[in-house]
C-alpha cells in the first residue's frame, strides 16, 4: 500500500509536463479578462503575475529537494508547519483542482463538438486516466505532443498578428485605454489582472507534484521548474504583445476568444479554426496534467489516513497510484458529465494561491545564513499571494475562503 513509484522523468520530461500544465486553455482565454481589469496595464499584470510565479516556483523546487514524494505542498506543508497546513494546502487543491479539471474537460467538448459537449468532456476525462494509468512516461509522451501543438499554434498567431497592418505598437504604451471601461489603468486592476494571469500559468507545481517520479529529483527539479517557467513566461510575454498591438485593451477586454479575435482582425480569418484545435489542444494538456497532479496528492494523503488508506495502492506492474487515478477520473467524469462547472469555480484561483502561500511559508523555514535567497524569495511570494489573492473578485474571494473554512472546519472534526 506504501509502495513508492517508479522514477522515470528527466529533466526533458519534467519541463514538457511543466509545460503541458501551464500553456493550457487559459492562453487563449485569460489574456480577455485580464485587460478589462488592467487595460494597457496588462504587460505589468504579467510582470507582477511572472514575479510572484518565479518566488513560488523557486520555493517549491526548493523544499522537492528534501521532500522528493509525491504530493507536493501537502508534503511540505505537513513536514514543516504541522499536520493542519498540509492538510488545508491539499484540500485546496483536490477540491478546487478537480473542479478545474472538469470545467477543463468541459471547455475541450466545447471546443471539439460544441452540440455534445458533456460526452466529449467525458471521452476526454476517460482516454487520459487510461493513458495515466498505463505509467507516467506514457503521460509524458502524449504531453510532449500536445506541446508541439500548442506551441505551433500560438507562434503562428504571434507571427500573423506581429506580421499584418493591424498591429500597433503605440497600442502598447502605458494609459491609452482600461479595458471596456476607458480612463488609465489602476494598481488593482493591475493586481487583479496578476491574479488572472497567475492562475492561467500556475501549473508548474505539477513538476515537484511528481517529485516521486523524477530520476535524482535534487538535481532535475530545480533545473526543470525555473526552465518551464521561464520558457511559459517567454510564450505569455509574446502572445500578450501580438494580440494587444492587434486588438488594443479596449477590445481585447471584450473579447471572449482574444487570439481569434486577434487573427480575425490580422487579416487570417483562415487560422480561426487552427486556434480552435490549439485551445482543444491546450485544454487537454491541462487536463493530463491536473489529473496527475490530483491523484498524486490523493497518494500523499491517503498515505497519511486523511483520504481512505486504500487510494495509497501503488499498481505492481505500471507502479502509478491506480486506484486514485481512477477515483479522481470518475469523480471527474461525473462532474463534467452533469453539470457545467466553468462558472463555478472562482474558488480555484484563491484557493491555489492559499496553496502557493502555504508553500512559500514551508519555505521559509528552511532557510539559512547559507542561503539568504531562499527567504528572501519565500517572504515575496507568500506576501504576493496574499495580495493577488485578495484582488480577485469578490466572488472568487468568498467562495475560496469559504471552501478552505470547510476544509479547516473538516479537520477539526476529524481529529475529535
Amino acid at each position: 500500500m506504501t509502495q513508492e513509484l517508479r522514477r522515470t522523468l528527466g529533466v526533458f520530461d519534467a519541463v514538457v509536463v511543466g509545460l503541458g500544465a501551464m500553456l493550457g486553455a487559459g492562453v487563449f482565454v485569460a489574456l480577455g479578462p485580464a485587460a478589462g481589469a488592467a487595460g494597457s496595464g496588462l504587460l505589468w499584470g504579467l510582470a507582477v503575475a511572472a514575479l510572484v510565479a518565479y518566488c513560488n516556483a523557486m520555493s517549491s523546487a526548493r523544499l522537492a529537494v528534501d521532500y522528493p514524494a509525491s504530493g507536493g505542498t501537502y508534503v511540505y506543508g505537513r513536514e514543516r508547519l504541522g499536520p493542519f497546513w498540509g492538510w488545508l494546502a491539499g484540500w485546496a487543491f483536490v477540491v478546487g483542482k478537480t473542479a478545474s479539471c472538469a470545467a477543463m474537460a468541459l471547455t475541450v467538448g466545447a471546443y471539439v463538438w460544441p452540440g455534445q459537449a458533456h460526452a466529449v468532456a467525458v471521452g476526454a476525462v476517460v482516454v487520459l486516466t487510461a493513458v495515466n494509468y498505463g505509467g507516467v512516461q506514457k503521460s509524458a509522451t502524449l504531453t510532449r505532443v500536445i506541446v508541439a501543438v500548442v506551441l505551433g499554434v500560438l507562434a503562428a498567431v504571434v507571427v500573423v498578428s506581429l506580421g499584418s497592418d493591424a498591429a500597433d505598437a503605440g497600442r502598447l504604451g502605458p494609459g491609452t485605454e482600461a479595458g471596456s471601461e476607458g480612463g488609465p489603468a489602476s494598481a488593482h486592476g493591475v493586481l487583479q489582472a496578476a491574479g488572472l494571469l497567475f492562475f492561467a500559468f500556475a501549473g508548474y507545481a505539477r513538476i515537484t507534484t511528481l517529485g516521486e517520479e523524477v530520476r535524482d529529483p535534487a538535481r532535475t527539479i530545480p533545473r526543470a521548474v525555473p526552465l518551464a517557467l521561464g520558457l511559459v513566461l517567454a510564450v505569455y510575454a509574446c502572445v500578450a504583445v501580438a494580440v494587444l498591438s492587434v486588438l488594443g485593451a479596449g477590445e481585447l477586454g471584450r473579447s471572449a476568444a482574444p487570439l481569434a479575435d486577434a487573427v480575425r482582425a490580422a487579416g487570417a480569418s483562415w487560422l480561426v479554426p487552427v486556434v480552435r484545435v490549439g485551445a482543444a489542444a491546450a485544454a487537454l494538456g491541462a487536463l493530463l496534467a491536473l489529473i496527475l497532479g490530483i491523484s498524486r496528492t490523493t497518494l500523499a494523503m491517503a498515505r497519511d489516513g486523511h483520504l481512505p488508506r486504500a487510494l495509497a495502492a501503488v499498481h505492481p506492474r505500471f507502479r502509478v497510484p491506480h486506484r486514485a487515478e481512477l477515483a479522481v477520473g470518475a469523480v471527474v467524469a461525473v462532474l463534467a458529465a452533469t453539470a457545467d462547472v466553468r462558472e463555478a469555480i472562482g474558488f480555484s484561483s484563491f484557493g491555489v494561491l492559499a496553496y502557493y502561500a502555504i508553500a512559500n511559508a514551508s519555505a521559509w523555514t528552511v532557510g539559512s545564513v547559507g542561503s539568504p535567497g531562499v527567504r528572501i524569495r519565500a517572504a515575496v511570494g507568500l506576501v504576493g499571494c496574499v495580495v493577488l489573492a485578495f484582488a480577485l473578485p469578490v466572488p472568487s474571494v468568498v467562495t475560496g475562503a469559504a471552501v478552505l473554512l470547510l476544509g479547516a472546519a473538516l479537520y477539526a472534526v476529524r481529529r475529535r
